[in-house]
């Protein structure tokens, strides 16, 4: 067999990834449609996305981040702390500290000294905002809308496990009061004292549940903390039950010292090949006759 690409499988929290070294393969020679392949669970090697990372300089990494539908995405948390221990770990830059750079802008980031853990420091943003066009179904309680890397809605609901949340995601996602590009829908469930908040994700890009949202649950936090319901930093149980942790200043209608604290961890390594299955042509096996 013609040898691949080089891959790396990580997992942030469940938020899982195809990993490239941009050395080896730039982020430029991929496209939609093999980001597709690649991503698809059941013909490919399964993702929620491709990260392409490459180095910019001492100190530098670029993060280029595709969903698994092929589309674009600015930022994603748990691609940019699984990228900062890839990137620690291929000697790209110092785990101590690196810059990331997103097409949402560049970010400080850190390996933990907890194994396959990092934290990322966002820029400031403005609190999430509450949003009144959008009328609540029973059991939901209230409704924001913020931006942390990517539009992300927080719908506070009474009990995380009754929703419907294929149904109730895919509406809001596409909802006009969401802006033109949609949003990631967010559910949390109560706040408990002592205990982890519950977390659920639906994706835009992926157009499901994920399972985990890092950049969602730091908008998550940040709406909750501006209404007073719980204190920072805080935790929350992402559906794969990993814990993310965020911290944060909030005042003047903005929060800033903005830490990201979660899972990047490697799961698997291999390698990808050269010609996408579907270019085939029906030639499949022919490379193993005799």
């Amino acid at each position: 067999m013609t040898p691949g690409t080089p891959f790396f499988k990580m997992t942030g929290s469940g938020n899982d990834f195809v990993m490239v070294d941009g050395r080896v393969s730039p982020a430029d020679g991929w496209s939609p449609a093999r980001i597709r392949e690649i991503c698809d669970r059941r013909m490919g090697v399964g993702a929620d996305g491709l990260v392409v990372l490459t180095p910019e300089g001492p100190g530098r990494v670029r993060m280029s981040f595709w969903n698994c539908d092929g589309s674009v995405a600015a930022m994603c948390g748990n691609a940019a702390l699984c990228s900062t221990r890839l990137a620690a770990h291929l000697g790209m830059a110092s785990g101590e500290g690196m810059t990331l750079v997103t097409g949402a802008g560049a970010f400080q980031t850190r390996c933990s000294p907890d194994p396959w853990q990092a934290a990322l420091n966002l820029p400031s943003v403005d609190l999430p905002i509450p949003v009144a066009e959008v009328a609540l179904e029973p059991g939901e309680l209230r409704l924001h809308l913020g931006t942390v890397g990517v539009p992300h809605a927080i719908l506070e609901v009474g009990d995380i496990e009754e929703i419907d949340l294929e149904r109730r995601g895919r509406e809001l996602r596409y909802h006009p009061a969401m802006g033109p590009a949609g949003a990631n829908v967010n559910f949390i469930g109560p706040v408990r004292a002592g205990l982890p908040t519950a977390i659920r994700t639906y994706e835009r890009g992926v157009e499901a549940e994920t399972l985990a949202c890092g950049t969602g649950t730091v908008a998550a936090a940040l709406a909750l903390a501006a209404q007073g319901h719980l204190g920072l930093p805080a935790s929350f149980r992402t559906r794969s039950g990993r814990v993310l942790v965020v911290d944060a200043r909030l005042a003047g209608g903005r929060a800033d010292q903005i830490w990201l604290g979660g899972e990047g961890r490697l799961v698997f390594e291999g390698q990808l090949r050269a010609d996408p299955v579907s270019h085939l042509d029906g030639t499949a096996g022919r490379e193993f006759s005799r």
